[in-house]
């Protein structure tokens, strides 16, 4: 069994004995639909038969017909509604463990994929499997059934004839397989082709306010542009491919020429003596209707190779793996932050981290700098356990980070990150995020902490905006709100990716203002990209291929004019063409000072 097969197997599992019951009556409802066909043809032969009309014969028949047609519309209905009731508990039961799934992945895990990717899974994936277990699997259950039948009564009727009658449906069929060649790989290629146009159609929507903010408009249309455009030569290709043998088995298959080919094979037999002309009347009737079902059978078996491939791709997101949650949890005592002789890789090979000995005291502001892939990103998405280590530990008081359930990490560790994501629901129920059972009031005590609530109070409705609907931030006052977020939960380790770096001037004012009542009194591991904002941190650390280059205080790093004092000196060298930036953080002691 191939993997396909076997995830879509799995996947229908819940719903298998209902799918079974229900192909079970479709193949009676199959059999019973030939019954009216088989009975007009015997009614024609008992009314043409040249030694009289049998009239109790003739009402058994035309009886029969009938029971045959109310039997097939009874069990159709009924293997219908099951089919659809199996398919409503399917996507059901498949989209809660996916949404469960994806609440227990690392978050690391999305930010290596695009929502556009995720959206497919979780959405058109599933869908893709509902006109298999809908539709598909009864269609394919009646184009096999309804042939079968109609076969064994025609060449109950006339061996001979039945040959000539099947003979446009085996050309057809054998046309429909060349067009089904490399199918698999084909499909795939569609999925792939669909995914970059999803992908590029939510980052540009997602980004149009920044792309028309700074007139690159049409720079960032391009990716969506060739996605589609590549979308559309690689269809033409393959439908170009396909369309000579794909109209010839549709011709093959039609009613007019299976209807032309009996007729033809039959004046061929009558008029030689060896049929007579009454015999004729069955290929007629169902000889022409043996082409519906095999038209079914191509569109329904289209159908079930997509569910396959959609049923691979929820199994695989299904079986990614999860943070792993300790079974036995532990306490931390502190706050102490220990990265115990790190190291990381994302594929498993070439390690991004390498060795990293790092300590962070309650307390203390520690800032992470350095050239772009040095590793800054990845040693602050450690502490939030974004990621696991490959080597080595993360200790929170004492704690191995793998040890502490998620829930009882996030208490602790928060992380504000330029990245602001906000739901779709009102101001209050975005900021209550941290803590659902926040009161308002604690709720506008963080707004007025973050420096937004006077922004908020202008809104339609205040905290009861809904976020883009009558409640729209720019980029300064969405990370305000975060910030806002942040404060509620009051946690004691702040991860914070700095915030200000693409904000103007004056909401990075009001951001770092934010900030600095963020991180007062917490331990604080920041990501520097602007080092005039982190020259009073308690500790620089400078990272250099994954490693730590130097590390002090920034008065220290200057003296010893190494990588850190060349970057200062970088720094320098185009503050002038800058606004002056805000620190962040104050060390303790020079906040102290500041006060007094």
């Amino acid at each position: 069994m191939t993997a396909e097969r076997a995830a879509l197997s799995t996947l229908l599992r819940p719903v298998r004995r209902r799918l079974g019951v229900a192909v079970a009556l479709q193949a009676v409802s199959a059999v019973a639909g030939v019954v009216p066909f088989v009975a007009v043809a015997e009614l024609g032969r008992v009314l043409l038969d040249d030694d009289g009309i049998d009239h109790g014969r003739a009402w058994t028949v035309t009886w029969l017909g009938v029971a045959g047609l109310l039997v097939r519309l009874l069990l159709l209905v009924g293997a219908g509604g099951i089919t659809h009731l199996a398919d409503n508990d399917l996507q059901l039961d498949i989209r809660r463990r996916l949404v469960d799934r994806l609440g227990r992945l690392p978050l690391g895990w999305f930010s290596a994929r695009n929502s556009g990717t995720v959206k497919k899974t979780l959405q058109d994936d599933v869908t893709a499997m509902h006109h298999l277990v809908a539709h598909s699997l009864l269609e394919l259950t009646a184009a096999v059934v309804v042939p079968v039948t109609s076969l064994a009564y025609l060449f109950a009727v006339d061996w001979r004839m039945t040959l000539v009658t099947i003979a446009p449906l085996v050309l057809g069929l054998t046309a429909y397989l060349w067009t089904m060649a490399g199918m698999k790989t084909q499909l795939t290629a569609f999925d792939e082709a669909m995914g970059r146009i999803n992908a590029s159609a939510v980052e540009f929507v997602q980004g149009i306010a920044v792309v028309k903010t700074f007139g690159q408009t049409r720079r960032a249309h391009r990716r969506f542009a060739e996605a589609a455009d590549g979308f559309g030569s690689f269809f033409m290709t393959w439908v170009s491919s396909m369309v000579r043998p794909r109209a010839a088995s549709e011709i093959l298959l039609s009613p007019v020429v299976v209807l032309l080919t009996v007729l033809l094979g039959g004046a061929c037999f009558v008029t030689d003596g060896s049929l007579d002309a009454v015999d004729l009347l069955p290929f007629t009737l169902l000889g022409v209707g043996l082409t519906a079902p095999v038209l079914a059978l191509s569109y329904a078996t289209y159908e079930l190779r997509t569910a396959r491939m959609a049923a691979e791709r929820v199994t695989e997101l299904l079986e990614t793996p999860e943070l792993p949650v300790p079974e036995r949890p532990s306490a931390p005592n502190g706050h102490r932050i220990e990265f115990d002789a790190v190291r990381f890789s994302y594929d498993g090979e070439n390690e991004v981290l390498k060795g990293i000995d790092l300590t962070l005291e309650p307390g203390t502001v520690t800032a992470l700098v350095g050239a772009s892939g040095s590793g800054k990103s990845t040693l602050a998405s450690l502490l939030p356990r974004f990621w696991d280590v490959t080597e080595g530990s993360v200790r929170l008081g004492g704690v191995d980070l793998r040890d502490l359930p998620p829930d009882e990490l996030y208490r602790r560790i928060a992380f504000v990150f330029q990245d602001v994501q906000l739901l779709r629901d009102t101001v209050s129920a975005n900021i209550r995020l941290a803590r659902p059972d926040a009161d308002p009031a604690e709720v506008e005590k963080a707004a007025r902490g973050a420096c937004v609530h006077d922004r908020i109070t202008r809104l339609p409705r205040g905290y009861a905006s809904v976020v883009g609907e009558d409640a729209r931030f720019s980029g300064g006052e969405a990370q305000r709100v975060s910030i806002a977020r942040a404060l509620l939960a009051d946690t004691p380790v702040i991860v914070l990716d700095e915030a200000t770096v693409f904000a103007d001037p004056e909401s990075e004012a009001a951001v770092q203002d934010a900030l600095t009542e963020l991180t007062r009194g917490k331990t604080v591991l920041v990501i520097a990209h602007r080092l005039a904002t982190i020259a009073g941190a308690d500790r620089i650390v400078v990272l250099d291929g994954g490693r730590i280059a130097e590390q002090g205080t920034h008065e220290r790093l200057l003296a010893a004019d190494g990588m850190y004092a060349r970057m200062w000196r970088a720094h320098e060298a185009t503050a002038e063409r800058r606004p002056a930036a805000t620190p962040v953080a104050q060390a303790p002691a020079q906040e102290e000072e500041r006060v007094r």
